[in-house]
C-alpha cells in the first residue's frame, strides 16, 4: 500500500499529470485569464470606437441643425446660410480654411470663405475662368468631387496660375479637395476646402462637405422660390392698387395713370418713368418725378 501511495514513482507521476492538466486548463481554457484579458481589451476598443463615432455623428448633427435654424431665421438670404454652412464643413472636416463659389456657366463667383489667410482673401472677390488642369476645371469636366494631395505638384501650379499660385504661395494651401454643388446635374457651385499639410482627406470626410453641398442647393432653390412668390405677391398687390384707383377715380385720367406708372416702375426698380400719348401726329410725354413708393 505504501508503495502505491503518492511517495510511490507511479503515484507521483499520476500527481505530476494530474497538475499539469490543471495548470494546462488555467492557462489555455476558454475562460483563462489570458483569453479573459484578450476579450476585455477588444470590447474596451469596440466602446471606445463606439463612443468616438456617436460622438462624430452628434457633432455632425449638431451642425445640420444650426445650418437649418439660419435657414429657418434668414429666409431668401442666402449669405449667413453659406457663411454657417462653410464654417461647419471646414471644422467638421479637419481643414483649415474653406471657400464656397457660385457657377453661372461661364465664370465663378465668390460667395462665402472661412478662415481665409488676409493674404489670399483679396484673390476671392475676383471672378475667375479656372485654369484647365485646376481643381475647378476638373469639376466642371466631371461633376464630381476631385482631391490634390499637394497643390505644389499641380501643373496650374507650376504653369504659374495666378490663383492656384496665390492659395499655395499667400495662402499657404497644399491638400485640398473641390465638391460639386449641383443641380438636376447642373453645377451651380463648389465648395473648396483646403489643408496646409500634406495631408489627405478621407473618403467620408469628403462625404460629409458633399451632403452640406446638397444643403446649399436646396438653400438656393427655396430662396429662389421664394422670391418668385415675393415678386408675384407684389405684382398681384400693384394690380389690386391700380384697379382700386381706376374704380375710384372713373373720369381722372390722370391720377390713373400716375398710379400706373409708378407701381410699374416700383416692380421693375426703376426711379423714373414715362407714359407717353400719341394723337396720331404728335406724341405727349410726362416725366414721372421721384416717387415715396419708387425705389
Amino acid at each position: 500500500m505504501a508503495r502505491k501511495g503518492a511517495n510511490s514513482p507511479t503515484g507521483g507521476r499520476k500527481l505530476r499529470s494530474t497538475g499539469t492538466k490543471a495548470r494546462a486548463h488555467v492557462s489555455n481554457g476558454p475562460n483563462s485569464l489570458i483569453e479573459l484579458k484578450k476579450q476585455l481589451e477588444t470590447r474596451t476598443r469596440e466602446l471606445a470606437e463606439a463612443q468616438g463615432q456617436l460622438s462624430e455623428a452628434l457633432e455632425q448633427q449638431t451642425a445640420t441643425s444650426e445650418v437649418l435654424q439660419v435657414i429657418s431665421r434668414s429666409p431668401g438670404e442666402l449669405q449667413p446660410v453659406f457663411e454657417s454652412m462653410l464654417a461647419n464643413a471646414t471644422r467638421l472636416c479637419g481643414a483649415k480654411f474653406g471657400t464656397l463659389n457660385l457657377y453661372d456657366g461661364d465664370v465663378f463667383r465668390n460667395a462665402a470663405v472661412y478662415n481665409v489667410p488676409s493674404a489670399f482673401a483679396a484673390m476671392q472677390d475676383v471672378p475667375f475662368r479656372p485654369h484647365p488642369r485646376s481643381g475647378h476645371a476638373e469639376v466642371v469636366r466631371t461633376k464630381r468631387a476631385v482631391q490634390f494631395e499637394d497643390a505644389r505638384a499641380l501643373q496650374s501650379y507650376r504653369e504659374g496660375d495666378p490663383r492656384v499660385a496665390a492659395s499655395v504661395d499667400l495662402g499657404g494651401a497644399r491638400t485640398f479637395f473641390v465638391v460639386p454643388m449641383l443641380k438636376e446635374n447642373r453645377l451651380i457651385g463648389t465648395i473648396s476646402m483646403w489643408r496646409t499639410e500634406v495631408r489627405a482627406f478621407s473618403a467620408k470626410e469628403i462625404a460629409l462637405v458633399e451632403t452640406f453641398a446638397d444643403q446649399a442647393v436646396i438653400a438656393i432653390e427655396n430662396t429662389r422660390l421664394l422670391n418668385e412668390l415675393r415678386e408675384s405677391l407684389q405684382q398681384q398687390t400693384a394690380t389690386a392698387d391700380v384697379l382700386k384707383v381706376i374704380s375710384r377715380s372713373t373720369f381722372d385720367l390722370k391720377s390713373v395713370l400716375q398710379t400706373l406708372l409708378e407701381t410699374a416702375a416700383q416692380l421693375c426698380g426703376a426711379t423714373h418713368g414715362q407714359i407717353f400719348r400719341y394723337d396720331g401726329l404728335l406724341s405727349r410725354r410726362g416725366r414721372l418725378q421721384r416717387s415715396p413708393r419708387v425705389r
